[in-house]
């Protein structure tokens, strides 16, 4: 029957580049993943590292808040990056694009930096709230992959995060880095990468210890393991389930129920 091979059906423009045919295959999934490393490898080759200390100099000398925003899938990668800092040290919160155009601008002070993310450079909710940002006193640093962009020029600062390309299922050409035809998988995963890398470096600038790390994670392991003291989270002698040598077993179990404690103590 037709259509029921391994070998790809025709197809109208735009759709997926897929054989028919539920079956996976080892070699399919290796060459997406070489064609990832091909755009990792361009990332590492054309980011300016100069670009990329001058924003982490600012950040470092930033005595207000370092505010992430970003719309769409950036702003995942916006939220995920900020946290990051507030984490490690550096004093940083989300700022929803649209919301801070109805209140929220008010998290913006003087002295405050507000890194935009965007690939384009050219998301309106951004450029729109560029002049209110800054009637605020803020510092704004745009990171998009276009330099010539609309919020480029709009901003104090630019990084470029370069991107000459984007993983897509479909066969309709190159990704040329603007088409809107494929979701930004390739693009939101070096934001990530240039996001926590300059976190780990602002990490070492600022001397952050293991202890003071564990200090903003008291729930994790590490927080546990550096911060709690046994006194932390030992019973005191008066809630203990005691009970005396001359009792029974089953008096004993009976006590052990009660308190809720599991062991009894003679």
């Amino acid at each position: 029957m037709a259509g029921t091979g391994t070998t790809p059906r025709k197809r109208g423009a735009g759709e997926a580049s897929l054989p028919n045919t539920h079956q996976v295959k080892v070699e399919d999934i290796k060459k997406l993943f070489t064609e990832q490393r091909g755009f990792l490898k361009n990332f590492f080759e054309e980011l300016d590292y100069e670009e990329v200390a001058a924003f982490c100099q600012k950040v470092m000398e930033c005595k207000g808040t370092t505010l992430f925003t970003g719309v769409g899938k950036s702003a995942y990668i916006a939220k995920k990056v900020c946290q990051t800092l507030v984490s490690t040290g550096t004093r940083s919160i989300w700022l929803a694009p649209v919301d801070a155009l109805h209140g929220d601008i008010g998290n913006v002070s003087p002295g405050d930096i507000v890194v935009m993310l965007s690939k384009s450079g050219e998301t309106e909710e951004l450029t729109t709230l560029v002049p209110y940002a800054k009637a605020k006193g803020g510092f704004i640093v745009a990171a998009t992959n276009a330099p010539n962009s609309k919020l480029a020029r709009m901003a104090d600062m630019h990084v470029r995060i370069p991107c000459n390309g984007e993983l897509t299922p479909f066969d309709d050409g190159v990704f040329d880095g603007q088409s809107r035809q494929a979701p930004p998988v390739t693009y939101t995963a070096l934001q990530m990468l240039f996001g926590d890398t300059c976190a780990v470096y602002l990490m070492e600038m600022r001397g952050l210890t293991q202890s003071q790390y564990a200090m903003n994670h008291p729930a994790g392991r590490i927080g546990k393991r550096l911060v709690l003291r046994v006194t932390d989270v030992m019973k005191p002698w008066d809630e203990l389930p005691l009970v005396k040598p001359t009792q029974n077993g089953m008096e004993a179990l009976v006590h052990m129920a009660g308190t809720r404690k599991g062991c009894g103590c003679p």
